[in-house]
C-alpha cells in the first residue's frame, strides 16, 4: 500500500497530467477533476484534498460536506454535459486514496448501467422498476441477506439518525440489485 507521501491524488494538480485529467473545482476540502480523454465526456473525480484511504475512513469535516459537496457538483456537471443523470461509483482497489468516479450519462453512450457480472436477466416489476439478475451468479439465501441486514442495523444502532428496522422481503431476498 503506498504511504501518503507516495499518493498521486495527495499531490493535487501536480499529480493530474499522469493521470489525464485537470483540476476544474476546488474548496477548502475538496477538488473536482475532470478527465482530458475518453468515451465519456466530463468524466469527473471528486476527491478530499486530505489523504483518506477508503470511504469508510472518511470522518470530521469531509464526512459532514460530503453530501452537499456531491449534490453540488453533480448538478454541476449534468448541466455541462446535457446528461440525463450522473452516476456515481466508488471503487477501492486502484489508488488507495478516496475518489468518487462521477459519470455523466446519456442514453446510447459508452456507460454501462449493469451493476452485477455475467449474462444479466431483465424483469419488469410492476412498480415499473427493473430488477436486473445474473444467471451466473444465482441469488444467495435468503438467511445470507438477513444476516448482513441484522448485522447492519445493530452496527448503526445509535448512530446519527434513524434506523428503521429491516424488513424481509421475499422477494427482494431473490433480487441481487434493483434499479428504479
Amino acid at each position: 500500500m503506498a504511504s501518503v507521501s507516495d499518493c498521486i491524488l495527495c499531490r493535487g494538480p501536480a499529480g493530474d497530467a499522469e493521470l489525464g485529467r485537470v483540476q476544474v473545482w476546488e474548496d477548502s476540502l475538496w477538488r473536482l477533476t475532470t478527465a482530458t480523454e475518453g468515451e465519456i465526456a466530463g468524466f469527473s473525480f471528486l476527491e478530499p484534498k486530505r489523504h483518506v484511504p477508503h470511504i469508510t475512513d472518511l470522518t470530521g469535516p469531509e464526512a459532514d460536506t460530503l453530501g452537499p459537496v456531491l449534490a453540488r457538483v453533480t448538478r454541476a456537471l449534468k448541466e455541462a454535459a446535457d446528461a440525463e443523470l450522473v452516476y456515481v461509483y466508488v471503487f477501492g482497489d486502484g489508488i488507495p486514496h478516496l475518489h468518487l468516479h462521477l459519470a455523466p450519462h446519456r442514453v446510447g453512450d459508452a456507460l454501462n448501467d449493469r451493476m452485477i457480472r455475467g449474462e444479466v436477466m431483465e424483469t419488469r416489476l410492476p412498480s415499473g422498476a427493473t430488477s436486473f439478475v445474473s444467471r451466473e451468479f444465482p441469488p444467495l439465501p435468503a438467511r445470507m441477506h438477513a444476516r448482513v441486514r441484522g448485522r447492519l442495523s445493530r452496527a448503526l444502532r445509535g448512530s446519527r439518525g434513524a434506523v428503521r428496522k429491516a424488513t424481509s422481503s421475499s422477494k427482494a431476498d431473490r433480487r441481487t440489485r434493483r434499479n428504479a
